[in-house]
């Protein structure tokens, strides 16, 4: 049997480090919140790849270089299920944004440890939010750095045109025809009220309907009775016009 160079040195990148996607369920439901509103955002356009918690491989040959963002989005690379993200086999795009949404596990270490790395591979925008203290902070690609985005309350992203406010209890995101990011049970909510104002609006058109069938039997009914009259009048020999 020949080995050949490219079967001995085969690369294995993994897509599992087999720690949780989060520490607990406030980190999860803001990491589910922001990448599905995101999904659900721009449903319409194929050329946009969303996930969440996915290794990203920014550099072939390697695979202890790399990073698992909380959500990362991805322009020019079509949607579609991926066990890891390989920049190197993505037309070399790397994300463009990516979201962390820390939890009291996250040390200053590891936070600038991730800055560094995705200033270093490619990203443009990077936010941080922290729903404990309800404290966001952004950076945005200037050149080679990172920078810090000054006034991030009411910024309004320009890879994904979404803004930013913060209320005193918490970061509220919206897109700029004014939907607002939602959790799913809050989605499932406004889904049964519009289905409940649907199945109303079907009642009220049925009542409708049923009254103009009612309406409209009873003109009929004057209109026999009307008839009825003249046939009578009739065979008495009696002009009905002649009593105008």
């Amino acid at each position: 049997m020949v080995i050949t160079p490219n079967t001995a040195s085969e690369v294995i990148y993994p897509e599992s480090d087999g720690e949780p996607m989060a520490d607990n369920t406030k980190q999860f439901r803001w990491i589910v919140t922001i990448k599905e509103n995101l999904e659900i955002f721009f449903a319409s356009q194929p050329d946009i790849f969303i996930a969440g918690d996915l290794f990203w491989y920014p550099v072939e040959g390697n695979p202890n270089i790399k990073q698992a963002p909380d959500i990362l989005v991805v322009f020019g690379r079509p949607k579609g299920d991926r066990g890891s993200y390989k920049q190197f086999e993505e037309d070399n795009i790397p994300p463009q944004v990516v979201f962390e949404i820390l939890s009291p596990g996250n040390t200053t270490k590891e936070m600038a440890k991730k800055l560094l790395f995705y200033q270093r591979y490619g990203v443009e925008e990077y936010y941080i939010y922290d729903p404990d203290r309800n404290e966001l902070t952004g950076f945005l690609r200037s050149e080679d750095w990172l920078q810090e985005i000054n006034q991030i309350y009411g910024w309004i992203s320009p890879r994904l045109g979404i803004r930013f406010e913060l209320t005193p209890q918490t970061l509220e995101i919206y897109c700029l025809d004014g939907y607002k990011f939602l959790t799913a049970v809050e989605l499932d909510q406004i889904r049964i009220q519009e289905r409940q104002r649907a199945e109303q609006e079907h009642q009220r058109a049925e009542q409708e309907r049923q009254a103009k069938e009612v309406a409209l039997q009873q003109l009929e009914e004057e209109r026999q009775r009307y008839q009825d009259l003249l046939t009578r009048l009739q065979e008495r020999g009696i002009n009905p016009e002649q009593l105008l």
